[in-house]
């Protein structure tokens, strides 16, 4: 209110200076010096009748001519001084319309049409704090959530919001969108992909129970749904299951469209899978084959073989930390992360002459979220 009340006797202060000079009275015009000269020349003719230079009838004669003169200068600067003042009336009044209409009135409109009005205050110093860019992704995203509160079936919406969520690693938001566009839009592959992919995020990177059945719910509606597959076989390494996830990248890699971003990426993990299963001596074919007929009590029973296999192999051959990493994901896969913490443990015991490598062992736990 302060505030409005200094802005309102600023615009008066404004108008008052503009209206004071046209307030004051019309100056004399210099244009009566002939008016002037003739009256004097009257004066003069009378003064030299008094000392006898002239006669009387050439006095008469000559006061006539300078009358004839002096009336038609005084019309003349009559005629001059109406039009001045003719016009300068109208300037006045044009001018005193702009001060007390357009200044007042046009100023605040201007603003409506240029400014942002509706925006809340912000202190400079919070302003200067703020990463460019970064306010104006806020304040979308701001927007949006305010939107979507008084709407909430606008499934469009909800798919705006995912991906900047994911951006911002607001993973569980970003659960909780998804699951809304699919609701609100309908079930396409690529919806449940990137359903899984938003719940794999939010368990810090680890492919959940609930991701994967995203993920295949993606794949029985598009077979080439490739984000799906990718996490497909992600699921599978954690698993300890490499040489799976070897498999499954491969086919993704062999049937990758031409000029596809990702290939290189999935690329890394299948060398990354190919060097592990063979360190590892992962599951055969056989073995694969077998556990596709397995119920899910009996995979599990299968998987924690093969992790005690690894864990033990570790145990005769610590240098492996592709090993180790593998082992403590496997162990969160499960549900044990007491024994992922333990298994880390046992890693940086047995790293311990490899900085590089067990900073790679402290960056997973961190991402697992085994810290303390």
């Amino acid at each position: 209110m302060i505030l409005w009340s200094i802005f309102a006797l600023m615009t008066a202060a404004a108008i008052f200076a503009v209206l004071w000079p046209f307030g004051r009275g019309a100056q004399k015009i210099g244009g009566g010096s002939d008016v002037a000269v003739y009256k004097d020349q009257l004066q003069e003719i009378d003064r030299d009748r008094a000392v006898g230079l002239i006669g009387e009838a050439e006095a008469e004669a000559a006061r006539l001519e300078v009358s004839r003169r002096l009336l038609a200068a005084a019309d003349q600067a009559l005629a001059v001084t109406g039009a001045v003042t003719q016009h300068s009336f109208r300037l006045r009044r044009a001018v005193t319309v702009f001060a007390l209409l357009i200044l007042p009135f046009g100023a605040p409109g201007l603003y409506l049409a240029l400014g942002s009005p509706n925006l809340p205050g912000e202190p400079a110093l919070a302003r200067i704090k703020t990463p460019q860019g970064r306010e104006s992704m806020a304040s979308l995203v701001a927007q949006v959530e305010t939107h979507l509160a008084g709407n909430p079936n606008d499934g469009s919406g909800w798919e705006v919001l995912a991906p900047v969520y994911m951006r911002l690693g607001r993973f569980d938001d970003a659960v909780a969108a998804r699951k809304k566009a699919l609701a609100l839009n309908g079930e396409t592959a690529t919806r449940e992909a990137d359903l899984g992919e938003a719940e794999a995020a939010a368990a810090d990177g680890v492919v959940t129970a609930e991701a994967k059945i995203a993920f295949e719910r993606a794949i029985a509606l598009d077979p080439h749904e490739a984000k799906a597959r990718y996490f497909v076989g992600l699921a599978a390494e954690q698993d300890g299951r490499t040489d799976e996830a070897a498999n499954i990248w491969r086919s993704l890699v062999a049937e990758a469209p031409p000029g596809a971003q990702w290939v290189g990426f999935v690329r890394e993990a299948l060398t990354r899978a190919t060097a592990a299963s063979s360190a590892a001596g992962g599951p055969s074919a056989d073995n694969v084959a077998a556990a596709s007929n397995m119920t899910e009590d009996q995979r599990g029973e299968m998987i924690r073989g093969m992790v005690a296999r690894l864990a033990e192999r570790l145990r005769d051959n610590g240098a492996d930390v592709e090993g180790w990493l593998r082992l403590v994901r496997a162990y969160v896969v499960l549900g044990d992360r007491d024994k992922a913490k333990d298994a880390a443990a046992d890693a940086k015991r047995a790293l311990a002459d490899h900085p590089d490598e067990i900073k790679r062992i402290d960056d997973l736990v961190r991402g697992l979220g085994l810290e303390g």
